[in-house]
């Protein structure tokens, strides 16, 4: 039977799971940018996704996109919450407040569909909407998403993960597996509690950034006592248990996630005794200050900036570690240009130069977080951590 499902949030998680889902069920993609509809609703992608670029293109998609939100929700037997929660610094935690809105929204329109929801959010959130709103027809369900890869890993899931233990989850549990590409029988589901659930998105992903961490920090170590990192990691991730993935130093973990997650679940451990997760957060801000004073020992009048994105086929750069670097660095006195195609202004107080002949030229010093085939000319100057040309 095709569902009715309105997905809210057309960013890289609703616009995946819009596509993924529109091919065996009546999807209706909801955002309040005119521009990404309009462009939904062409079938093009308004973000970098090789897989959304294609399925859209190519697939037979029940899919239309509507800033409408009366029309979107009326009748939907479910709804998928899937918009930005960031981190607000003067509360100390994600500010929840559109979730919120619309939930009640969804509430006044139509009181009969289940609701999911996809944002991330502080361990405990949807129990207590739970109580706020006297409804049980929500849950939490994470996702674990990599940025332009969105589409492949809902095609391929790691695991499901869903928060609640009734009919609603395992139907819900099922349209993602009949929608995967895996070997259904290879992908694990695991109902549980939302507040299992959502611990389960933030403690995920202050691991990764504990990784991040670990292996910037022996970088660090590395280039202080002049010793081949890349030696030292591969001696290291050849033990089955540690593993060779997700190991190539950077310049932090930044991007939208990593960094909010791992200040929400610190925020979380506000009645619980803890060291690692503050220090995770700390040790960032150390390699950041690090990679700048690496930087400045070569005392550099003009800096280039190539990229701000965190990762080479990225066109998102928001919340990058290589943005911190660049209020670092302005406290110096010293010129900078980047270059950073996707964009054509920058708000930040530095020259954005995209011409790339006459950037690679005004450099004393280019720093980048992720090398590039564009600087194989100019290697003598270029300041990089990247060691395996990979995210």
């Amino acid at each position: 039977m095709i569902k009715k499902i309105t997905i809210v949030g057309q960013g890289y998680v609703g616009l995946s799971l819009s596509v993924l889902l529109s091919q065996r069920n009546s999807v209706t993609a909801l955002d309040v940018d005119e521009k990404r509809v309009n462009l939904i609703n062409k079938y093009q992608s308004p973000i970098k996704d090789r897989e959304i670029e294609d399925y859209l293109a190519s697939k037979k998609l029940n899919l239309k996109a509507t800033t409408n939100k009366n029309e979107a929700y009326k009748d939907a037997s479910l709804v998928i919450i899937a918009v930005p929660t960031d981190y607000d610094i003067s509360t100390g935690s994600f500010n929840t407040k559109i979730v919120e809105d619309i939930i009640k929204d969804i509430l006044l329109l139509n009181t009969s569909a289940t609701i999911v929801i996809k944002s991330t959010v502080p361990i405990g959130f949807t129990d207590m909407i739970k109580s706020k709103f006297s409804i049980s027809n929500i849950f939490f369900s994470p996702e674990f998403l990599r940025e332009t890869k969105a589409l492949y890993d809902n095609l391929y899931p790691s695991r499901i993960v869903v928060g609640e233990i009734n009919d609603k989850a395992t139907e819900f549990a099922n349209l993602l597996l009949e929608a995967s590409l895996n070997d259904k029988g290879e992908i694990k589901v695991f109902k549980m509690s939302s507040k299992e659930a959502e611990a389960v998105k933030l403690f995920s992903n202050t691991f990764l950034a504990m990784r991040v961490s670990f292996f910037n920090e022996l970088d660090s170590f590395s280039e202080v006592n002049n010793i081949n990192a890349e030696n030292v990691i591969n001696g290291i991730c050849a033990d089955p248990r540690i593993g060779n993935f997700y190991n190539n130093p950077s310049f932090g973990y930044g991007g939208y996630c990593l960094p909010k997650d791992t200040q929400q679940l610190l925020e979380n451990f506000k009645d619980t005794p803890n060291e690692i997760i503050k220090s995770v957060i700390k040790a960032n801000a150390t390699r950041k200050q690090f990679i700048v004073n690496s930087v400045l020992q070569r005392n550099p009048k003009n800096i280039g900036i190539f990229r701000l994105t965190m990762k080479e086929e990225s066109d998102n750069f928001r919340d990058s570690a290589v943005l911190d670097i660049i209020k670092i660095l302005q406290k110096k006195n010293i010129n900078i240009e980047v270059y950073e195609p996707m964009i054509n202004k920058i708000n930040y107080d530095v020259k954005l130069n995209n011409d790339l002949e006459s950037f690679l030229s005004n450099a004393d010093i280019i720093i980048a977080n992720r090398n590039s085939h564009l600087l194989d000319d100019v290697k003598e100057r270029v300041y990089s951590r990247d060691i395996f040309n990979n995210n």
